[in-house]
């Protein structure tokens, strides 16, 4: 079976403000089968959103392969779908209309689409909400919309830099719950960029664990745990987010942070 995400040999360099070559990822080999949850993490600066960009083809590669169900990424495709930390909404466009934005793009008929959209905006719990603007919805809710509006083209794979780094603790755990939900609803494959290790590990199969920069895969931990119970009291889940707390703080420390 072709994976969703299969990369191999991946190296990645920037030029910096004073013409330098930065190495910012190397030796990156990493698969990813269709319907995963994936969490990445690691120190800030170490690559993480920047090798999520790369699989959703926004950033030109030179070095390595990036594949998605089997074909090489050159740029952004109807299979991958990105969800950014700052919502990314239409202003001038409401909750309805955001929706709806990539169906009429495809040409999808009216009926069909707001039909489509509605369905979308009651999964993520923004039914009566249909006919507002963003300003008039609190971040998480501007979230959902996002979500929603993202997932409206029926992708295959579902891209998400930090997407909740910006909310307060409660609504964070709201829109954690949500997130489950509708991946298990889909079979999405999701790719999650966070700085936060247990939502990592709450959220995800898999949980890959990057060095400091260049940015290498370090480990990949597998979560297995009951996400139905009470994670809190679960000892698997805390062992988790011990060990994996324990990487983070020592590519810190490699760092030279305190």
């Amino acid at each position: 079976m072709t994976n969703a995400i299969e990369i191999k040999d991946l190296e990645f360099s920037y030029t910096a403000s004073d013409g330098s070559k930065v190495l910012a990822l190397t030796n990156i080999e990493l698969s990813i089968e269709k319907g995963e949850f994936i969490s990445i993490l690691g120190p800030s600066g170490c690559g993480k959103s920047t090798l999520l960009y790369l699989m959703g083809g926004f950033i030109p590669y030179e070095t390595g392969t990036i594949l998605s169900h089997g074909r090489q990424v050159k740029g952004p495709g109807p299979d991958r779908g990105i969800v950014f930390q700052q919502f990314a909404l239409f202003p001038w466009r409401t909750v309805l209309r955001n929706v709806t934005y990539g169906l009429e793009k495809q040409g999808m008929g009216k009926a069909e689409r707001i039909e489509r959209a509605r369905k979308l905006i009651s999964d993520v719990g923004l039914e009566g909400f249909e006919n507002s603007y963003p300003s008039q919805l609190s971040g998480g809710m501007r979230q959902r919309a996002a979500i929603a509006r993202t997932l409206a083209v029926d992708l295959d794979i579902l891209l998400m830099d930090e997407p909740f780094g910006a909310l307060d603790a409660q609504t964070r755990g709201v829109m954690q719950e949500q997130l489950l939900r509708i991946w298990e609803a889909t079979g999405k494959t999701v790719i999650f960029v966070t700085h936060d290790v247990r939502e990592a590990v709450y959220l995800s199969q898999r949980v890959l664990m990057m060095s400091k920069r260049p940015g290498t895969i370090k480990e990949i931990v597998r979560t297995g745990f009951d996400k139905t119970g009470d994670i809190e009291a679960d000892e698997q889940f805390n062992r988790t987010v011990s060990h994996v707390w324990n990487q983070v703080r020592s590519e810190y420390a490699a760092m030279g942070a305190k």
